[in-house]
């Protein structure tokens, strides 16, 4: 399996060629189901390894933006596997009796596949597994100056497919990288996969083997009069920031009718653009093209570092460089295809005029074939008008329609029709064989226009919720009544078990002559190990009922005893893997229920877990904690009963408490919000400014007691299907590295992340299809004034409710820094880059508004280890 021969001459390339193309031959023989199998741990692999892929690519290339190239990587494994798992690959994958057409599928053999600079660790992942799946072999030609990083991706699912079973070599490529080689390999191969500059595709397509190559790109986004000018800004801004704008889709111009012109340049600056004037940009113009091609030094930087090259000074923190230009001709700078952080600006004197000029561009620019994007108001019958003869004219094989043209340009992010792919074929005008994201259709230029779309949300919780002070017996009559169960099983922690809490349950059990065992092995922060030893003793019992009694720690840990009960060979790490989307996931839960129906009866208010998908726990070897999120770990009942939680200590109601508010608060926030969740949001931080005070200053208070479980339990609904935030994510991994309550890592750590997800020109802003734009200023000042805050502006009323939050804090006993928690400074500042790193990787980010640096991750850290409350 290991490429032990060094791969840096004719005669060794030769052999390796030798090599693969044996394994291909032994893997065409394999059945769909070998595949799949090999295509899906080769995902995993993938996926697993994207943060380690993603920082070598930088450091090697010195290009783009790591966090960004972990969402490729990311999106490259996920994605991919998502879109083609049920593909037949193998064999008969079409069969009409009717008509009498059986289609056969067979391998083609051995791929050369060209990988480029700027994406090169996701587009070996994406060729990798496109290999995997069609048992073709593949050998790879990296680019000289990003080797290292794509071996590695290739070795990576190399060491996985094989594992699974795939032949050993059917992956292969050149160490050491030269056009000699290069050549040799197209020359020698069934079919290339070229993804790289006009010259390596243009030999590609010379090389006399069949080949897939992608043309040059050179979008230009056309903006009428109609557009949604706030959407169409940002999502142009988010778009052309991806990665430092390195994706052959991203947007190269603006063309904006006169009508909307300086509303979209006032907005460009409000986000961060920066407008050169004639002099930078006749400086900018002599930097960015190099005897009329594009200076590579350029590629993938920050503006900042640009202006540099170009003997500009501009503030460190702008976005993009803006050019505003009226030449559309080949002499024009702007016109071109710049692969990083600047946009060229052109003024449109009609609709029509609109569309020359993009057309105009690509023709003297270059980009024919690639990528348009138009915004519109693509509802009306004018603007579907419109988009009919953009549609028509433009000699592009992808017209996005209000989308963010570099991720929209992908697939499968804002249009989810739309293939996902990272080698974009541009048709004969590009001078491609496929006119579409790479497929199956080669003889044929399709057009596809994409309109961006939300996709289907939901509303999900468990089928029965019961409430109010003492209706824990009534709940559990059904277990004898409604659904004849035998045999209970009920996890707990030591504390409760000892001090007769259980006996509520297991005398109404005993009444109803229903057998029981007690679990009480759960600690706080519950391990793994903890829930194997869990599951053990399930599987001894054979319950057909499980109920969880406690706080987040029990029922967690039981979510996870449920899963391995259910299905003892279900993979932990797996199930723990990130994702994008929970739709789209590499990883897919078993099914549960099918031994034993799931109870949750918390004992405190605020985990919400008896309401929520999610589980938390501990690796006891490393201490990390590991955030699960599926539906199929949400409970089948929830029997909130304050009975239970008359006795809570002063301490856990403070940290229960305000956990529950920051549910509510990253709930509404969230990416994924909604009107289904925002209402139950809304009235659950009602209930906590009103009652959580009342409930700490006197615990026997059974209104307030009552009223912070509704809370609770309705924040717990919100956070369940909006997700939650960075809060989260940092607080799960200050809780591990500092063991801090998970309640008071949030209620440091929440008002500061208010602060700096409410800026309105935020780094980087969340990727999710129904989230346009940074708003969440206004969103919390819903909040705010929900909860009785009122102000003047926006500004006022935040800063009035991030008070009325501290107050709260105040009241109930929170301290202002995590130093004033006993964590050590030089403990603390050790393991900071790592807890940073973490959070980053928690699953919980993806949906935080603002997607967050790693850099601004620690920067949170800091200011409140140290309780500096400055604005972000």
């Amino acid at each position: 399996m290991n490429n032990e021969m060094l791969v840096d001459n004719v005669d060794t390339l030769r052999t390796k060629i030798q090599q693969v193309r044996k394994a291909q031959e032994q893997f065409s023989t394999y059945t769909q189901e070998q595949v799949d199998q090999i295509f899906k741990a080769a995902a995993l692999a993938a996926n697993h390894a994207r943060i380690p892929l993603a920082k070598m690519a930088v450091e090697e290339t010195g290009m783009g933006i790591m966090e960004d190239k972990v969402i490729k990587n990311n999106y490259a494994s996920e994605h991919i596997y998502n879109a083609y798992k049920h593909v037949k690959t193998c064999g008969v994958i079409e069969e009409d009796r009717t008509f009498g057409v059986t289609k056969i599928a067979e391998p083609i053999g051995l791929i050369a596949a060209v990988i480029p600079t700027t994406n090169p660790t996701s587009t070996a992942i994406f060729k990798s597994l496109l290999a995997l799946k069609t048992r073709n072999g593949i050998i790879f030609s990296p680019h000289p100056r990003a080797k290292n990083c794509t071996i590695a991706a290739a070795k990576i699912i190399l060491e996985a497919a094989v594992k699974a079973g795939a032949p050993e070599g059917i992956i292969g490529w050149i160490d050491v990288p030269s056009l000699e080689l290069t050549n040799m390999i197209m020359k020698e191969s069934d079919i290339i996969l070229a993804t790289g500059g006009p010259g390596m595709v243009k030999a590609a397509y010379s090389s006399g083997t069949p080949a897939l190559g992608v043309g040059a790109g050179n979008a230009s986004a056309v903006i009428d009069s109609s557009a949604d000018i706030l959407n169409a800004v940002n999502s142009i801004m988010h778009s052309k920031t991806f990665d430092n704008g390195m994706i052959c889709a991203t947007e190269q111009t603006i063309i904006a009718h006169k009508d909307v012109y300086e509303a979209v340049k006032t907005e460009l600056i409000r986000r961060g653009a920066y407008f050169l004037n004639e002099e930078e940009k006749n400086k900018l113009r002599n930097t960015m093209l190099i005897n009329g091609a594009l200076n590579a030094k350029i590629v993938g930087q920050r503006p900042y570092r640009i202006a540099q090259l170009a003997g500009l000074t501009i503030p460190e923190d702008v976005k993009v460089l803006v050019g505003e230009a009226e030449d559309t001709s080949v002499d024009e700078a702007f016109a071109h295809e710049k692969l990083t952080t600047i946009l060229g600006m052109y003024k449109a004197e009609s609709f029509e005029d609109a569309t020359e000029k993009a057309e105009q561009l690509l023709v003297n620019a270059g980009g024919l074939g690639h990528t348009s994007s138009l915004w519109i108001d693509n509802e009306s019958p004018a603007g579907r008008e419109k988009l009919t003869a953009f549609a028509e004219r433009m000699k592009t094989c992808r017209i996005l329609v209000n989308t963010p043209s570099s991720l929209g340009g992908i697939g499968d992010l804002y249009n989810f029709k739309f293939a996902p792919s990272l080698t974009l074929g541009c048709g004969s005008w590009g001078g491609n064989s496929v006119s579409e994201n790479v497929g199956v259709k080669h003889l044929l230029n399709v057009k596809t226009v994409a309109e961006r779309r939300e996709n289907m949300l939901w509303f999900r919780t468990p089928q029965k919720v019961y409430f109010k002070r003492g209706c824990l017996p009534v709940a559990l009559d059904e277990l004898k009544n409604v659904m004849g169960k035998k045999r209970a099983f009920l996890v707990t922690d030591e504390f409760l078990y000892k001090n007769h809490f259980t006996e509520c349950i297991t005398n109404k059990l005993t009444e109803m002559n229903i057998a029981y065992t007690v679990f009480a092995d759960v600690q706080p922060d519950p391990t793994l190990e903890s829930a194997q030893k869990g599951a053990e003793a399930m599987r001894k019992f054979e319950p057909d009922c499980i109920i969880a009694l406690g706080g987040g720690s029990a029922m967690d840990a039981a979510k996870i005893m449920w899963v391995l009960y259910e299905h003892p060979d279900a993979d932990f790490l797996d199930m723990a893997m990130r994702f994008i989307d929970i739709r789209k996931r590499v990883y897919t839960f078993p099914n549960m229920g099918e031994k034993a129906y799931f109870i949750a009866v918390p004992t405190s208010s605020g985990t919400g877990s008896e309401v929520t998908p999610f589980a938390v726990i501990t690796d006891q070897t490393t201490g990390q904690k590991y955030p699960l999120a599926d539906y199929s770990l949400l409970p089948n009942m929830a029997i909130v009963d304050t009975d239970l939680m008359m006795t809570a200590p002063k301490g856990l109601t403070a940290a229960s408490g305000i956990d529950a508010m920051t549910h509510a608060l990253e709930a509404y926030a969230s990416v994924m919000a909604t009107d289904y969740t925002d209402g139950l949001a809304i009235r659950a931080m009602q209930l906590i400014f009103e009652y959580l005070p009342k409930a700490y200053q006197d615990g026997t208070d059974v209104v307030a007691r009552e009223k912070m479980a509704t809370a609770s339990t309705m924040a717990g609904m919100a956070f369940a299907n909006a997700f939650l935030g960075v809060c989260h994510s940092m607080a799960h991994k200050l809780g591990a590295y500092h063991h801090l309550p998970h309640g008071i890592a949030n209620a440091l750590l929440i008002t500061d992340v208010m602060r700096y997800n409410a800026c309105e020109k935020p780094t980087k802003m969340g990727t999710f299809s129904q989230y346009q734009y940074p708003h969440t200023l206004e969103r919390y000042c819903e909040c705010a004034k929900a909860c009785g805050v009122t102000g003047n502006s926006n500004e006022e009323i935040f800063e009035k409710f991030i008070a009325k939050l501290e107050k709260l804090k105040d009241a109930i006993g929170v301290k202002h820094s995590i130093q004033e928690y006993g964590v050590d400074e030089k403990d603390f500042l050790e393991r900071l880059d790592q807890m940073a790193e973490d959070a980053f990787d928690d699953q919980c980010t993806g949906a935080n508004p603002r997607y967050p640096l790693i850099s601004e991750i620690k920067e949170l850290y800091l200011r409140n280890y140290y309780g500096k409350k400055e604005k972000s």
